[in-house]
C-alpha cells in the first residue's frame, strides 16, 4: 500500500465559488481587474440572455470584447489568428464562458497577449513565464475541470497527437462554478464530459506516489498525494452518484449539481496529481477516430485499471467505497463498465473504428506522452499498453 498522506499539495485559483446562479457574479468580478474585458465564449451561448446581461453591467463602467470562434481540439493556428485580433482590443482581463475548448482558449491568450512568443516553444512544463493576463472562467460543461488547473491542451497540425501547455501561471485567477449552465446539455456531451470527470479522479487517486526530488522545480504534475486524494474520492462519489441522472434527464438540476461539484473536485485533484494511463492512450485513439476525448479516456479506463489490479489493492477497497460496491478489483471494474454501458459509451475499441493493426503504434504513441505514461501505477511498457489496447479493442471487460 502506498501512503497517500506522505505528501500533500494542490494548485489553485485565488478564488472559487460554486453557487447555482454564480454566473451573475461575472461581470463584477472581471471588472476587479480592469475595466477592459475580453469575453470568450462557445458559439452556443452567443445569443444567451445571461450573457447579454452580463456585457450590459461591464458596459456600465467599462467595455468588453465579445469572441466566438472557439473550436473543438483548440488548433493552435486557429488561436494565432484569434490573439492578433485580441491584441488590437488591449484587455485587462480574460473572462470565459464554455467547456475545456474555450477555457484553454483564454489560458492560451492569457500567455499570447502579454508576450510576443511562438506557441509551440509553450509544450510541455514549466515553458511559461510571467507575466500573464488574469483569466476568470466559468464552466458550462461539467468535465474537463480546466477552471482551476494549470494545463491547456491544443492540437497543432505539425504534430500527430494533441500538446499540453502545462504551468502554473496559466491556472485561472478566478472560477465560478454555476451548475444552472449546463441545464440542457445533451446527452451525449453530457456523458462525455461526465465520464472524463470520473477518469480525471480515478487517475489522480490511482497515480504514482508523488515525490519532489528538485527543490524549486517542482513538477506541474506531481503524482497521487494526500490532498489530492480526499478531493477525488469525494469526486468519484458523486459522479457514481449522478452521472446517469444527469444524462437521462437534462433538466435535473440536483444531477447537474452534481456532476458540477465532482467535475470541479476532480479538476482540482488531477491539477496537481495529473492523470495516466487512459489519457496517454486516448491521445492516438482519438487523433484517428476523431471522437470526443471523454468517450475515448472512459472507454479506456476499466482496462487500465485491469492492467494495473496488483499495485492498487488498497485503492480498490476505497474506491469501491465510494462506488457503493464492494471494494476489490472486480467490483470497481465492473461498476465502470456497466455506467459506461448505461451513459450510451461504445463498448469497444473496435466499435468506434479503431483498427486491430493499428494497436502497437498507439502503445509506441502513448508511450511518447511522458507526463501521462509515466504517472501510472506501475512502469509504462509498450507490452502493457499493447495488452491494454487489445483488451479494449475486443471489448473483454463489457458487461
Amino acid at each position: 500500500m502506498r501512503d497517500h498522506a506522505a505528501l500533500g499539495m494542490l494548485r489553485l485559483p485565488t478564488e472559487i465559488l460554486f453557487e447555482i446562479g454564480a454566473v451573475r457574479h461575472a461581470p463584477s468580478t472581471a471588472l476587479r481587474f480592469g475595466s477592459r474585458v475580453l469575453i470568450i465564449t462557445d458559439p452556443v451561448f452567443s445569443d444567451a440572455d445571461w450573457l447579454a446581461g452580463c456585457r450590459a453591467e461591464i458596459a456600465a463602467s467599462g467595455v468588453s470584447e465579445l469572441i466566438t470562434e472557439v473550436t473543438p481540439e483548440l488548433p493552435i493556428d486557429g488561436v494565432g489568428r484569434i490573439a492578433e485580433r485580441a491584441r488590437q482590443f488591449g484587455p485587462d482581463v480574460i473572462m470565459v464562458f464554455g467547456g475545456g475548448s474555450a477555457i484553454d482558449l483564454a489560458k492560451v491568450l492569457s500567455i499570447l497577449l502579454l508576450q510576443d512568443v511562438e506557441p509551440a516553444s509553450l509544450y510541455g512544463e514549466h515553458r511559461v513565464r510571467p507575466p500573464t493576463l488574469p483569466v476568470v472562467a466559468v464552466p458550462t460543461t461539467a468535465g474537463t475541470g480546466s477552471e482551476v488547473t494549470p494545463v491547456a491542451v491544443v492540437s497543432d497540425p505539425d504534430r500527430e497527437l494533441k500538446v499540453g501547455i502545462s504551468s502554473p501561471l496559466i491556472i485561472p485567477r478566478v472560477a465560478l462554478v454555476d451548475p444552472q449552465l449546463g441545464v440542457g446539455a445533451p446527452p451525449a456531451v453530457t456523458a462525455h464530459a461526465g465520464i472524463d470527470a470520473l477518469v480525471h479522479a480515478i487517475e489522480a487517486y490511482t497515480a504514482r506516489q508523488a515525490t519532489i526530488d528538485q527543490p524549486g522545480q517542482v513538477p506541474v504534475f506531481v503524482g497521487r498525494n494526500g490532498l489530492g486524494s480526499l478531493l477525488a474520492l469525494q469526486a468519484v462519489e458523486v459522479i457514481i452518484r449522478s452521472l446517469a441522472g444527469a444524462v437521462h434527464d437534462g433538466a435535473d438540476l440536483r444531477a447537474r449539481a452534481d456532476m458540477a461539484w465532482g467535475s470541479l473536485l476532480a479538476g482540482m485533484a488531477f491539477g496537481t496529481a495529473g492523470t495516466h494511463w487512459s489519457h496517454a492512450l486516448q491521445y492516438p485513439v482519438g487523433a484517428a477516430t476523431h471522437t470526443p476525448h471523454g468517450l475515448g479516456t472512459g472507454l479506456l479506463l476499466p482496462y487500465v485499471l485491469n492492467a494495473c489490479r496488483h499495485q492498487l489493492t488498497e485503492e480498490f477497497r476505497s474506491l469501491g467505497q465510494a462506488m457503493g460496491v464492494t471494494g476489490d478489483g472486480d467490483a470497481v471494474i465492473g461498476r465502470l463498465a456497466a455506467l459506461g454501458a448505461e451513459i450510451g459509451l461504445p463498448q469497444s475499441l473496435a466499435a468506434i473504428g479503431v483498427a486491430e493493426a493499428d494497436l502497437e503504434r498507439f502503445a509506441d504513441l502513448g508511450l511518447g506522452v511522458g507526463r501521462l505514461a509515466g504517472n501510472g501505477p506501475q512502469p509504462a511498457t509498450k507490452e502493457r499498453f499493447l495488452a491494454v489496447l487489445s483488451d479494449a479493442w475486443r471489448g473483454s471487460l463489457r458487461p
